[in-house]
Order: structure tokens, then sequence, then C-alpha cells
């Protein structure tokens, strides 16, 4: 879901100077806090060291284009800001109170209790950081269909997807992740793009342990947005071009179907519905490089169909007002932002704010979108209460 190198640029050497700016506002905000319960000078020098040397690296990385070295430090600039963040949020209302009191002093027990809170904020975030990235849930939603075909009644899908295979390091972890897979038993393995950061070779270690993974109805796949190569920068459009040959080439070893703009029959008693497969489509300044209308070109108007495609976006921008309806669309792109929280049926994370679907199953006039909220990471090397995701779907007919 992240933008190319000179977007990027831009974005770093713009917006960055300001997130920082911010940054410093809340963390003078909250030492009020640790000013009201201690008054240690060591401790004071240690708040203040640590962010303003994490704080000097971003603004230099954002100012020289070293993007590896501000995703590097993505997770202790959250250790540090987060915590801090909701601090800050109930100093606000403690000096609303104040205002009206004249502005006495800080209470000691409101400072305690959000010390006590930013603590435990950043327990969570640091398992997040340090854990998340392999803590896999299964995610399992039933569907309902007047016209599914009688023989597919019951149907499963086990769906995958963002990879980003050149962002782990940890085969172990990986392999908790595939094995949960394979245990889900489906009917059909479904990944739904970027199965790479940019570059094809950054699955190489991981083949052997992808194509491992089973289901009856076969696996099929299509492109993500980061599998183009679009990202960086290359000698040659040909060089860009051999890497994507070859990324289509890993696909086929890790024993998945790609499919390019394209449809399959998959068949079962002598009934079929169609699975269709479109390039990545995004809106905004992402290619579009996917086309529903060649893809569906040979499939019946009133056959069931099931469409893989990368970016949730498409789905309002495209797949809905498609000619033939399209009964359930699989995406992922997003990663849930891989921060956020999801407690008793109530989800939040700031991706919210820049897709309408984000994360989850998603219903209109019947048709359905689940968007998966990916396998692997990027940019930040965890995941806070937005864990990796295995999704399976079953699909019913109504009786």
């Amino acid at each position: 879901m992240f933008c190319g190198p000179a977007r990027l640029s831009f974005y770093m050497k713009t917006r960055i100077p300001a997130i920082l700016l911010l940054w410093m506002i809340i963390d003078i905000y909250f030492f009020s806090a640790v000013e009201t319960l201690t008054s240690n000078t060591f401790l004071y020098l240690a708040y203040w060291m640590v962010d303003i040397f994490l704080a000097g690296t971003i603004l230099y990385g954002a100012m020289t284009g070293k993007t590896k070295l501000i995703s590097w430090l993505m997770a202790p600039v959250l250790l540090s800001f987060i915590p801090k963040l909701l601090g800050s949020t109930i100093l606000v209302l403690e000096d609303v109170t104040r205002a009206f009191r004249g502005f006495p002093p800080r209470s000691y027990a409101v400072s305690e209790f959000i010390l006590i809170l930013a603590i435990l904020l950043f327990g969570l975030l640091l398992f997040g950081i340090t854990r998340g990235r392999h803590y896999y849930k299964v995610h399992r939603e039933t569907l309902y269909f007047d016209d599914l075909p009688e023989t597919f009644d019951g149907f499963t899908i086990t769906q995958i997807s963002d990879v980003h295979s050149g962002s782990f390091s940890d085969k172990d972890g990986v392999q908790k992740g595939l094995d949960l897979v394979n245990a889900q038993q489906s009917d059909m393995i479904l990944f739904t793009g970027d199965l790479v950061n940019n570059q094809a070779n950054e699955m190489d270690p991981w083949i052997p342990a992808f194509a491992k993974l089973e289901a009856p109805y076969g696996k099929y796949s299509v492109l993500g947005n980061h599998d183009y190569g679009d990202y960086m920068r290359w000698e040659s459009e040909a060089a860009q071009q051999a890497n994507l040959d070859r990324l289509k080439e890993v696909h086929q070893e890790i024993g998945f179907r790609l499919l390019l703009n394209e449809a399959m029959p998959i068949k079962k008693n002598e009934q079929f519905f169609a699975l269709i497969g479109v390039e990545n489509w995004g809106k905004g300044g992402f290619h579009k490089y996917g086309d529903l209308k060649k893809a569906t070109a040979g499939v019946p108007d009133d056959a069931f169909k099931v469409l893989m495609s990368h970016d949730p976006s498409h789905w309002d921008a495209v797949t809905l007002d498609h000619h033939q309806p399209v009964h359930l669309t699989l995406s992922g792109h997003t990663h849930g932002m891989q921060f956020g929280f999801e407690l008793f049926g109530f989800k939040w994370s700031p991706i919210k704010y820049v897709y309408k679907q984000w994360a989850g199953l998603y219903e209109k006039s019947g048709l359905y979108l689940y968007v998966n909220r990916g396998f692997g990471f990027l940019g930040l090397k965890g995941r806070v209460g937005i864990w990796p995701e295995i999704s399976v779907l079953t699909l019913k007919r109504k009786s």
C-alpha cells in the first residue's frame, strides 16, 4: 500500500518534519506529567536524549532520502510517541478542569494514572513489534447466496494476502503461518497479491515452504502493486520487465496459477463457478493495470463469480458498476495499517480514513467484499493490534 520512490521522497521532505514537530509538542506536554511525579535529573536527561536522537535521525533520513533508515526507526518511534499521545489526551481533559479552578498544580493521582496507562500501552506496542509479525489469526466468515451452484454448497476458500517476503527473516515464524494455512484444509487457497516488496529474488529462500501449501481444488493468485517493481530504480525498463517475468515464474514454482486479467472455471460435479483474477488497480496515484472487462469477456453473465483484486478501492470504483454482478471479491493491500485495535466486534485503524473498506467483510446489495489484513508486513517491522491474517470463507447456498 506504499507509494513509489519519488512520491515517498516528497512525502518525507514535507510531511515528516511536520509530524516531528507534532511529536515534540506532545513530548513537552507529556513531560509535565513526568515533572509532577519526579524531579530526578537523570530521568529528565534520559527522557529528552532518547527522543531528540530519534527525531534527529528520522529528520536526517527524510532529508537524505534514506527510506530504510526510517523504516528501522518506525518501531522505536511508535514506542515513544503512541503512549505519550494517549497520555497527553488525558492531560488535555485535566487541563480543561484545571482552567475552571484557576490552574492549580497538576494532580499527582492523574499523572500517576497516565504514566501507568502509558507503560501498559508501551508493553502492548513492544509485544506487537517483537512478536506481532507472526501472531497469526484465523478469521472465518460464512456467506450465503441464492445462486451458488448446489455442488459448491459448503465450499471453503482460504485467502492470504500481502506476503511481502522481502521483509521476512524468521523461518520458524513464517512456517508457523504456513502450517496454519494448511491446517484449515480448505478446498482452495487464494493469494491476493504483493508476494514481494520489490524484487522477485526476495522469494528465493521461501519457495520450498510456500510450495507445500495444499488444496484439492488448486491454488490461484494475482499481482499486487509491489509485485511490478515500480518502487525502486532499475538500470533499464528491460531489467524491470525481467524481474516481473521472474516473479511470474515464482508463482508457478510455488504451485499458484497466476491470473492476469483472466478467468478460470472451477468445476465440481458438472457445475462450475468463475474464478476471476485482475492485475492491480488502485485509486489515486496507484497504477491501474487491472481490466475487469477483459477478465470477464468469456464468462457467462449468469455464472457465479469470485474475483481476486488486490486493492479494495477497485470494488467501489469498478466492480460494483460492472455489467455482470460479481458475487464475492477478495482483496488485501491495506494491511490494516499494521496498527489499530479490534475488540468485541469493533475495529479501528488510521487506515480507515484512507480506505472505506480496509479489513474484514463488507456487503452492498448482496455482493460481498472481503479485505484480508495481510500475512506479512512492510515498513513497520511488526504489527500492533491488527494481527497477520488467514481468512477462511465458507460459501453456502440459501435454502
